[in-house]
């Protein structure tokens, strides 16, 4: 089956693909290149999926590697596979083959690498991990593994949007009171009394003062785009039992 990915130019010294849902062997809510083995898709099918991207990759299955992820701040260093999948949200490396990956669905996938020092990382951000460090963390993991933060690209992939973004006041406070600035980041809706927030503009501001020059948003929103996507917060307003997960990854 044929699988779409978006790439960057910034990474194109690398193999690498946000993965959209196009493609693949789910059926039902989960239809197209479901990659998330939390979901309640069957075992098999998920797992066909995930070859279908080694594939893709020109590598094979077991050269996957990925994290329990738990909207932490931990980033890790790897060196090979794992036997169980640490709890953790974004992942490093120095060694070529690993193809490191995360899952996402309204989240922020974000793909980083240093060309000159061969030093990749990945990291699923959504708001709380983004607002809490998680791409610090990665940041600092590669730089341990002698990347150069000035030699960083950054590449934010398919996430929920401003426009789809709704949330309350709960919300709006802790990014406020975390740092007044962050009002930048919010649009109020006086109809409905909510404000909508933009998660791939925080992040790129907050690469940006990381002393990340080459970044970008590839500007797909998950939400709006139901052909191409799988989203977590449309699958609530539908209300759907569950929802499918997109793979991104990155090999040297």
């Amino acid at each position: 089956m044929t699988l779409a990915t978006i790439q960057s130019a910034r990474l194109k010294n690398f193999s690498h693909g946000f993965f959209t849902r196009k493609g693949g062997q789910s059926k039902g809510i989960y239809k197209g290149l479901n990659c998330g083995l939390g979901s309640r898709d069957d075992e098999k099918t998920i797992i066909g999926n995930r070859n279908l991207v080694a594939q893709h990759m020109g590598t094979s299955l077991d050269k996957i590697v990925g994290v329990h992820q738990i909207h932490s701040v931990e980033a890790i260093i790897c060196n090979g596979t794992f036997k169980t999948s640490p709890k953790a949200d974004a992942l490093v490396t120095n060694t070529r083959g690993l193809l490191l990956s995360v899952l996402t669905a309204d989240c922020q996938p974000v793909i980083f690498a240093d060309r000159e020092n061969s030093v990749i990382g990945i990291a699923h951000a959504g708001w709380r991990g983004a607002l809490n460090g998680v791409l610090n963390s990665t940041i600092n993991k590669m730089e341990a593994l002698g990347a150069e933060r000035n030699q960083i690209s950054a590449v934010i992939g398919p996430c929920i949007s401003q426009n789809a973004y709704e949330v309350g006041q709960d919300f709006f406070e802790k990014f406020t009171s975390s740092n007044k600035k962050n009002t930048d980041y919010f649009a109020y809706s006086a109809d409905t009394k909510k404000y909508h927030f933009d998660l791939p503009n925080f992040s790129l501001n907050l690469l940006k003062n990381e002393g990340i020059s080459s970044i970008e948003w590839t500007g797909h929103c998950t939400y709006s785009d139901p052909k191409n996507f799988f989203s977590y917060r449309r699958s609530c307003h539908k209300k759907e039992p569950d929802y499918g997960r997109m793979i991104s990854a990155i090999m040297l």
